[in-house]
């Protein structure tokens, strides 16, 4: 499912990549064209399937994109949901969704992503030893 081109991926990478620099947070994109349920429940759904619920602190963040539906999510694990702002997940979503409105997909995930990787900076840094518990690449998926 080519939703992105190379260059594309290749900046979402890098950006979970930087975003990941200075944490022990694990963050992933996962992109489909058409989401059959709602959003939130469908994000937690891939949540549990990517094991993004397995890393050792609770620290995970997914960023969650139907293309075709234009619906999108961003939820995290129970460590890092425990330490941010209550009103943290919406205003992210509101951030990314300023560039979204515009036409700029890759702009809006890569904000979202820059937003999280502050955040899990601020409370999970990254100490001697930590290690990429979870791939960088974006999941793409077929509605399974």
């Amino acid at each position: 499912m080519a939703l992105f081109n190379d260059d594309e991926q290749q900046r979402i990478r890098t950006a979970i990549e930087d975003a990941e620099k200075h944490t022990s947070g694990q963050i992933r994109v996962c992109v489909e064209k058409t989401c059959s349920e709602n959003v939130l429940d469908r994000a937690a759904k891939y949540f549990h399937k990517l094991e993004m619920h397995k890393t050792k602190l609770r620290n995970g963040v997914l960023i969650y994109l139907a293309t075709v539906d234009r619906k999108f999510a961003i939820i995290g694990d129970a460590g890092i949901n425990k330490v941010v702002p209550e009103d943290f997940w919406d205003t992210t979503k509101e951030d990314m969704l300023e560039h979204f409105r515009l036409g700029d997909l890759i702009e809006g995930i890569t904000t979202g992503l820059k937003i999280a990787g502050d955040q899990l900076q601020k409370y999970f840094p990254h100490n001697a030893g930590d290690k990429n518990e979870l791939t960088d690449d974006i999941a793409f998926m077929d509605g399974e």
